[in-house]
């Protein structure tokens, strides 16, 4: 009778951590950038707030810096449920809408309150667009606001013309063929070595990013020019989250709303504490001059109208609604 009554104790136990582990969820979470971006810290801590509030039933891995998908190919494996979650550039994808890039064309948006209120405008036709992929957003964070990196100061775009210019997005390559620079495609990890070889010369990028980079070995000056503030995505597969419990859900979009507003805080943190870095580490800062500014000020016209005309109705109707 003991010896029976083990056995049925064994099998129970063992069905009850069955049980269990078939409760438990895991999701692999691939994003671009090294532990130390303030954007990967933000992940990290939305990744503990869903674990914390699920009570360990969903487990989100982040693999950083690329280690798990490269950034160009994220949101197609998180769209093919290769990884179920992930974070990327949005306008790195501008090439299949327009859409997805309103947030770099050059001037329309330069500072926080205009990010956040461009963000507020495209909302709706991003959420829209993700979900003709089978994607869901959950958050959007911006980097601090894009500066010109190079080895000499740039007093107007003339000085741009015939310099290797690191790009990243459509809207990279566009800034180069307005100005007459070479456009070189970089992406962030392979910065430094792509400027020690010289295979660039230049780039428009943040505070942020010319400090992981470590600029100071290779480049001289930063254009604070404030051109705009990129936003990177966070994005879910529908069909993965659509399994989850109505719990989890709610663990899911209650996290991703505080990364939202933890983000944006630290992304504007970032720029005035980037900004000492970069010239506690001898790199001049240097102010636009009134030439650079008027020329960049009319790429920045000129992409706006090229924009919305490739937007067509939609793109009208999101500027419309960031005008009022």
């Amino acid at each position: 009778m003991q010896v029976l009554t083990r056995s049925l104790f064994i099998a129970l136990t063992a069905a009850a951590f069955s049980t269990a582990a078939a409760a438990q969820t895991k999701w692999d979470m691939p994003t671009p950038y090294g532990d130390g971006t303030f954007h990967t810290k933000n992940v990290r801590a939305f990744a503990e707030d869903v674990k914390k509030a699920t009570g360990g039933k969903l487990e989100i891995t982040v693999h950083s810096a690329g280690s798990l998908v490269k950034h160009p190919e994220i949101k197609a494996s998180v769209r093919r449920g290769v990884a179920p979650i992930g974070e990327i550039l949005i306008s790195l994808h501008s090439n299949e809408s327009p859409i997805f890039g309103v947030d770099s064309v050059p001037f329309l948006a330069s500072g926080y309150d205009q990010a956040r209120k461009l963000y507020a405008a495209q909302r709706p036709f991003l959420e829209k667009k993700l979900g003709e992929d089978g994607l869901m957003l959950l958050y959007s964070v911006p980097w601090p606001s894009q500066g010109i990196y190079a080895k000499k100061e740039i007093k107007s775009l003339d000085d741009l013309k015939g310099l290797r210019f690191r790009t990243y997005n459509p809207a990279t390559q566009r800034i180069a063929a307005l100005t007459g620079a070479i456009p070189t495609q970089v992406e962030v990890p392979d910065i430094p070595t792509a400027f020690a070889t010289n295979r660039v010369e230049s780039m428009i990028t943040s505070p942020t990013t010319g400090v992981d980079s470590k600029v100071w070995d290779f480049l001289t000056h930063f254009h604070h020019t404030q051109a705009w503030l990129p936003r990177n995505v966070v994005i879910v597969q529908k069909a993965a989250f659509d399994k989850l419990s109505d719990a989890e859900k709610k663990a899911v979009t209650d996290a991703a709303k505080a990364a939202e507003e933890r983000g944006w805080k630290m992304s504007e943190g970032e720029t005035g504490a980037k900004l000492k870095e970069l010239a506690d580490n001898k790199i001049i800062v240097v102010q636009p001059s009134d030439a650079l500014k008027k020329g960049f000020a009319e790429v920045g016209v000129k992409m706006t109208e090229e924009w919305q005309q490739s937007a067509g109705a939609d793109g009208k109707a999101l500027l419309d609604a960031y005008r009022k």
